[in-house]
């Protein structure tokens, strides 16, 4: 599927990864509609990429509020093609520690918003993308792009939210794409390992030679190159998953060859 005049879905797509892949989408002749939660940093993106992005303000944990959000975007661009689930938290606890045992609450939220959220959109996405018509020689109507972690396979200490979140993400990839394939739409997963992106970076927007040391220990452990990635790295291989219609059912991770294993 070409980029070129498709409509684009991006959660999360204020900042981090969604943001990288909605300018790269846009480079490309594509237009997006970021549902985030951030009006200043989704407003910021329109006012930078003008008329072919719009902000819809979403929680994706709310049904009501993706229908809202997908209403807007049917309004604004008349269908929709692509849909990229960027949006995620995290948090940090032991399954027991000093605290006691992990808040269930805490849990329960990083599991709503990765993994209950990222299907929400999915969905209902799909529920728009099946009436679309057919876009290329293969039949195809729509792609779903989720963002996973390698904390799915190799979590750490503190990570078992986060960790079965994104684990849920891989566990539903192949389910998904065996349930639209029938209706021309391809689902896959992007599982990045550390990436320059503001949850990593404790909220900066750009990297400072001051949290480059802190995170030198980190990108050690990269095989090669002994960096963390980009976020347009991150959104170059989802540009690659909507253009190449022979990626169906996959995880693909983009790591440089990391598996935080403790040394």
């Amino acid at each position: 599927m070409e980029l070129k005049d498709k409509v684009a879905v991006i959660t999360g797509g204020a900042s981090g990864l969604g943001r990288a892949t909605v300018r790269r989408f846009v480079a490309n002749g594509a237009k997006c509609a970021i549902f985030d939660m951030n009006e200043e940093k989704g407003n910021a993106m329109v006012e930078e990429l003008g008329d072919s992005v719009i902000f819809c303000n979403v929680n994706v944990t709310s049904e009501d509020s993706v229908k809202a959000g997908i209403d807007t975007t049917m309004e604004a661009f008349g269908a929709i093609h692509i849909c990229g689930n960027f949006a995620g938290i995290g948090n940090a606890n032991r399954t027991f520690g000093r605290k006691g045992p992990f808040p269930l609450d805490a849990f329960n939220l990083i599991i709503q918003i990765n993994l209950v959220g990222s299907f929400n959109v999915l969905r209902l996405c799909a529920e728009k993308m099946a009436d679309n018509e057919v876009v290329n020689s293969d039949g195809g109507r729509g792609v779903i792009i989720n963002t996973a972690s390698v904390a799915a396979y190799e979590g750490q200490i503190g990570q078992v939210a986060y960790s079965a979140s994104k684990a849920g993400v891989v566990g539903m990839t192949l389910p998904i794409a065996r349930d639209l394939a029938v209706l021309g739409i391809r689902c896959n997963t992007i599982v990045p390992g550390l990436i320059e992106t503001p949850m990593m970076m404790g909220g900066a927007e750009e990297m400072t030679p001051e949290i480059a040391e802190f995170i030198k220990p980190l990108a050690d452990q990269v095989l090669y190159p002994k960096r963390l990635g980009k976020a347009d790295e991150i959104a170059h291989v989802a540009q690659m998953l909507v253009e190449n219609d022979y990626i169906n059912g996959e995880c693909i991770r983009m790591d440089g060859g990391i598996r935080m294993q403790p040394k």
